[in-house]
């Protein structure tokens, strides 16, 4: 097993890596969606094998926690029995496919990501770890600000558009060859070095002629608020603990499910009334827009405290507000309107900054940080 445990950026439920509180194990529900089932297995599976933590994270992924090396294996297989990772290593690793949420069965966003799903095997053996794909092929797209490489999603012309990350515009792409567009766009990333640069939007080698386009990408919709109050419940940083998971999905009838995604909000597919005081039904909660990673002590990269400092801070914050316990960042890739970042125990802050940038005041301690804010 310790030859399996990696210390990189991206772990899957394969190959796990270490943190302050054991192994860190990621799961990717297909389509980003859980059953009920299956819910329930992994939330039974997350106590029994890990410390009964599970994290979202930006990609629309779940990370379980605290898993010893002695019940990864047992946990590996219970995974493997919910259909919640792939039987082959490789593709899992392959395996990083953000849908729109609000998918509907047989609509463009399904059937664009099961076929994607079903040929990564074509590339799985060439694309580093970090590279992701994007279908947003909704009448009103919602992952514009979302990380991925390569991207499907609906133009302002009303049809389906291939885009590049890091690309403001994209080109039109007929209806079945979204999938083939995508794997041609992968296979040229890694042809034409972008491998080591790591992601698309880092690479700026021109794009073949056929990948080239004018098409703006549909404006964005806001769609969330569609979803009443007791079909969508958001999570403080994007954590929830195994035990409240399998209330929630014990609530649901045979069939309904829950959709995972990238904002820290679980959407039901159908209402589900329960009040528990970690579960945020208020879509301006300030805490939705804060980003903090664990930190100290579950990660051995931070030197300072970040979740209740943002609990603190964050109704004194206005817009984005990320807490890193390190440079990396891990919370989050893009700027925010305050950041901080933990350096030697002490805080840096920066404006409109992703972690790790210049600050405009460097080493607050916590109560500094509070003074600064008026949260004292």
């Amino acid at each position: 097993m310790s030859d399996g445990v990696v210390k990189g950026w991206c772990p899957d439920a394969w190959r796990p890596m270490m943190a302050g509180d054991g192994l860190l194990v990621r799961v990717k529900p297909r389509l980003g969606r859980l059953t009920r089932d299956q819910a329930l297995g992994l939330a039974d599976a997350a106590i029994l094998y890990g410390n009964g933590q599970i994290d979202m994270t930006r990609r629309a992924n779940l990370q379980l926690r605290g898993v010893t090396e002695g019940g990864w294996s047992l946990l590996l297989a219970r995974l493997l029995a919910l259909d919640l990772v792939d039987e082959d290593a490789a593709r899992e690793r392959a395996r990083n496919i953000m849908v729109s949420p609000v998918w509907q069965q047989d609509d463009d966003n399904c059937r664009i990501a099961g076929t994607l799903e079903a040929r990564l095997g074509e590339l799985s053996a060439t694309l580093p770890g970090k590279i992701g794909f994007v279908i947003d092929a909704g009448a009103a797209p919602m992952l514009r600000d979302q990380p991925g490489d390569f991207r499907i999603e609906r133009s302002e012309a009303g049809g389906l558009m291939l885009r590049a990350d890091g690309r403001s515009c994209g080109v039109a792409i007929g209806r079945g060859e979204e999938v083939d567009a995508l794997i041609a766009l992968a296979r040229w990333f890694v042809d034409s070095g972008g491998v080591v640069v790591g992601r698309m939007a880092r690479h700026d080698a021109p794009l073949p002629d056929w990948a080239i386009g004018s098409l703006q990408t549909a404006p964005d919709g806001h769609l969330l608020a569609k979803w009443g109050a007791e079909r969508r419940y958001g999570l403080a940083f994007g954590r929830i603990e195994a035990a409240l998971l399998a209330r929630l999905a014990a609530m649901l009838p045979e069939g309904a499910g829950i959709r995972i995604t990238p904002w820290r909000m679980l959407l039901m597919e159908v209402p589900v009334h329960l009040e528990d005081d970690s579960l945020l039904t208020d879509l301006n909660d300030p805490l939705l827009r804060v980003d903090a990673c664990p930190a100290m002590p579950a990660c051995p990269q931070a030197t300072v405290e970040t979740r209740d400092l943002a609990r603190r801070i964050a109704p004194h914050v206005t817009g984005g507000l990320h807490v890193s316990g390190c440079a990396k960042g891990c919370a989050r890739s893009q700027p925010a309107a305050v950041t901080l970042t933990g350096r030697d125990g002490l805080y840096d802050l920066a404006l409109d900054a992703r972690a790790g940038a210049p600050p405009v005041r460097p080493a607050l301690d916590r109560a500094g940080v509070l003074a600064h804010f008026g949260a004292a």
